[in-house]
């Protein structure tokens, strides 16, 4: 293949795909580079807008002849590891719209820019339901191909290995459409090996019969921060896999947008959501830790999307740090509490920790490349960064959690918490990250796609 300069690949790329394609100092270029987490400041050798998948493939081959990279987001959420794009087309596929639902199959297509509150939408009159995430903004593509755990995830597992159908541009420029009889072996390597392989331009996978839920929020002043850790941990050891729930330690700042019997304060909350018909008896236990509000009750499902009040706005900077944690032993909680709890002095805006086991834990015949999420619980940490010092304290601080936790904590991450870049052979085990590197060389030979947690 005959390498072509680059200034003069862009400028043929603008001519093809038009007002799609913006350089440095075009009108579009820095809305089109910002990501979700305004802190981050990507600044690809171009943005490209394709409108449907034969644009993207004339962008994936542009940039192949021209020697460059490409980059695929919807929404720009885990941005943080893509590093330096200065060599990179970053592609936005917000143009890839349309949701359809099949509720004989009980399966979904959604294009590569669709977010997740537009399938719950879509699907909830069939009274069907997607293993959505904890907002409504994500983007599909990106949250599936990384795993994907929601709140239905300890009785259905990983959204990865509900996906039927995945139709991409691999980095050679070639449209393919691959599922368990096309393909099966690239299909196995993009339901969990993240978008390494090529750039989604749409994917369909299952929907379940899920009409309401028992779910909500339960919170508490701080102060009671080790009893009710204490007993939540108990309680996650026998809860039952229709359940799913986390713990959040938060310190919230005096905004308006905070409901005001919470704003400013610092707080527990554990908020989850129960499937079936023995919600009230399952949360019993943690009722019985007597939260000062208690929102829990039977609701709609598409009501779920919005249950962890995740943002749904670009944040202006945002820094974090996640591990896996094998058990929650009392010397693990007196830590978490000592260092992030009241009388701290922690920076930290919020420690969650989310409840994993169930379907999480075991592997079923179809899976693909990340079958399970290993240990009890996954850590997530973070903290506004206004300023280079306020992200630098929190990281820090955050550092000292994970060191005492150590003794605790497992091999690897769960990468779609991961917003910085890390050694992913550690997650997915030396086999199967042999397995990948197999499927990446073969579909990729000249390391087209970039990828936020990239297989080498």
């Amino acid at each position: 293949m005959t390498i072509i300069d680059p200034a003069d690949a862009l400028e043929n790329l603008r001519y093809q795909c038009g007002a799609t394609v913006a350089l440095p100092g075009d009108d579009g270029y820095d809305a089109g580079r910002s990501g979700f987490n305004l802190g981050i400041d990507q600044r690809p050798a171009a943005v490209a807008h394709p409108a449907d998948a034969d644009e993207v493939a004339t962008v994936v081959r542009a940039a192949r002849a021209a020697g460059l990279r490409v980059a695929a987001q919807a929404t720009g959420h885990n941005a943080g590891p893509l590093g330096d794009l200065s060599d990179t087309i970053l592609i936005r596929t917000g143009a890839l719209q349309g949701v359809e639902i099949d509720p004989v199959r009980r399966r979904a297509r959604a294009g590569a820019g669709v977010q997740w509150e537009a399938v719950v939408d879509a699907a909830a009159p069939h009274g069907l339901y997607p293993l959505h995430g904890s907002s409504p903004n994500v983007g599909i593509v990106g949250y599936s191909l990384g795993g994907g755990m929601g709140w239905l995830a300890r009785s259905h597992g990983l959204q990865a290995n509900s996906l039927t159908a995945i139709e991409l541009v691999t980095g050679e420029g070639e449209l393919v459409r691959t599922d368990r009889d096309n393909d099966p072996e690239l299909f196995w390597a993009l339901r969990g090996g993240g978008g390494n392989f090529g750039v989604v331009t749409a994917i369909e996978f299952q929907l379940y019969p899920v009409r309401e839920a028992y779910a909500g929020m339960l919170i508490w002043d701080w102060a009671h921060a080790d009893r009710v850790l204490t007993g939540w941990a108990e309680w996650a050891k026998t809860a039952p896999d229709n359940v799913t729930t986390s713990f959040r330690l938060m310190q919230l700042p005096p905004l308006p947008e905070i409901p005001e019997p919470i704003r400013g304060r610092s707080i527990i909350i554990i908020d989850g959501a129960v499937t079936g018909d023995d919600g009230e008896a399952i949360i019993a236990p943690l009722r019985a830790l007597a939260p000062e509000m208690d929102t829990f009750g039977t609701i709609p499902a598409p009501a779920l999307v919005r249950l962890h009040q995740d943002p749904e706005d670009p944040v202006p900077g945002f820094v974090s740090e996640t591990g896996l944690l094998e058990e929650l032993p009392r010397a693990a909680i007196e830590s978490i509490v000592k260092l992030a709890g009241p009388g701290s002095g922690s920076p930290l805006m919020m420690l969650e920790l989310r409840q994993l086991g169930g379907a999480l834990g075991r592997v079923t015949p179809s899976h693909g490349a990340l079958p399970t999420i290993d240990g009890e619980f996954v850590l997530f940490m973070g903290a506004m960064s206004l300023s280079p010092e306020m992200g630098a304290a929190a990281l820090g601080h955050a550092a000292l959690v994970k060191d005492a936790l150590k003794p605790h904590l497992g091999a690897g991450r769960y990468l779609n918490f991961a917003e910085y870049a890390v050694d992913t052979s550690a997650t997915y085990g030396a086999f199967t990250y042999r397995r990948l590197q197999a499927v990446k060389h073969r579909v990729d030979p000249g390391n087209t796609i970039k990828a936020n947690h990239a297989i080498q």
